[in-house]
């Protein structure tokens, strides 16, 4: 911890952003982060009066904490490099299993015994379907975030998918995501990237991603329509007028938003709105490279989709079940103070019988003409 409280700098406050809001280079970030610049000065002043304000010996005692908060630190900064090396190993030995998938899925190998089945059951005159077709199409409109980006018009386009690949980047960090495509008629691209750049890979802050260029054969790009609008009656130009309009596709994927390049600053409302762009932007990477890449045969299968919503079921099984727990002890508790109440009843009867008297008649009276209407405590006062 710093002994200077009270200076700080820019990848600091990075640090302390949220994934899209950090999403900005050093400069243009300064519009931004002066009121948090601001809050934390003030912050690290009300730390410095609060270790103060310690008398001497819980002041050491908190000085002892804070020696062991630093080795804490120490040893997560460890398991942050370990981990990153752990996954690194099973990510090569992963890879002989994605290539094995890629040539499944697209036909350049048979699994064993296919062949000789699909004779029998086709006919020599059939043709023989390859591998699995719309392999990754179907595995990614089974998974929910990636279903709400894929329009009717792009899974034509989709249906040529062949294979999906990440890998980590070190310089500056942070992850690529590869798309490999067959031949097709929307667009020239053999493969289509999209990077993210990040600040924190551990945490994931993110400072920007970058997507491929795709060259759109004419007429068939996805993530425009063409409007065309017949001439006003009497206009001179006979001919339709034509509009092209932006609209939604899995394809906008890779041309991610970007800062405006402006010396004015941002106003809260567009800071909000490009940070909740970038942060769907990278919830749509990550799903990607965290749940289909590895697991695409269960998302192909549905069996992705099961595992979770049984994840979400076990969930909400262990709230009921805390629920239930509370309500078997509220239970319990009122019909202990029931069996309480019985038994004052039992002794203050007792008593009447034993030792009567005018007092008691009077009192009896007053419980007969309002005994009725009131809750058992009342009768214990």
């Amino acid at each position: 911890m710093s002994s200077n409280k009270d200076n700080f700098d820019m990848s600091d406050l990075g640090a302390s952003l949220p994934a899209a809001a950090a999403a900005l280079s050093a400069e243009d970030r300064a519009g931004l982060v002066n009121a948090l610049k601001d809050k934390l000065q003030s912050l690290a002043g009300q730390h410095s009066d609060i270790l103060e304000t310690l008398s001497p010996t819980v002041r050491k005692r908190v000085d002892v904490l804070r020696e062991m908060q630093s080795q804490h630190d120490e040893l997560e900064k460890k398991f942050f490099e370990e981990r990153a090396a752990l996954e690194a190993k099973y990510q090569k030995l992963y890879e002989p299993l994605y290539t094995k998938r890629y040539e499944i899925v697209n036909g350049a190998t048979e699994v064993e015994g296919v062949k000789n089945e699909s004779a029998v059951d086709q006919g020599e005159d059939a043709t023989e379907e390859k591998g699995v077709p719309d392999f990754w199409l179907t595995a990614m409109k089974t998974n929910e975030v990636l279903s709400e980006e894929i329009s009717e018009r792009d899974e034509g386009a989709l249906k040529y998918l062949k294979d999906i690949k990440w890998y980590r980047i070190d310089e500056p960090k942070g992850f690529k995501l590869e798309f490999f495509f067959n031949a097709n008629p929307y667009f020239k691209n053999s493969v289509l990237t999209k990077t993210y750049h990040m600040i924190d890979d551990d945490e994931p802050i993110l400072e920007k991603a970058i997507g491929t260029e795709i060259e759109w054969y004419p007429g068939k790009s996805l993530t425009q329509k063409i409007l065309k609008k017949k001439p006003r009656k009497g206009s001179k130009n006979s001919k339709p007028i034509t509009k092209t309009e932006d609209c939604e596709s899995f394809f906008n994927f890779f041309n991610p938003p970007e800062i405006p390049d402006t010396d004015d600053g941002f106003d809260e409302e567009t800071a909000e709105e490009l940070q909740g762009q970038m942060e769907q932007d990278y919830d749509i990477g990550s799903t990607i490279r965290d749940k289909i890449i590895p697991h695409a045969v269960s998302w192909f299968t549905g069996e992705a989709v099961k595992d979770e919503f049984e994840d979400i079921e076990d969930d909400d099984d262990d709230v009921d079940e805390n629920e239930d727990e509370d309500e078997e002890e509220d239970e319990d508790e009122d019909e202990e103070d029931d069996d309480d109440d019985d038994d004052d009843d039992e002794e203050e009867e007792e008593k009447g019988r034993k030792k009567p008297s005018a007092g008691a008649k009077k009192s009896g009276k007053a419980q007969g003409a309002e005994g009725g209407e009131r809750p058992p405590e009342c009768k214990q006062q």
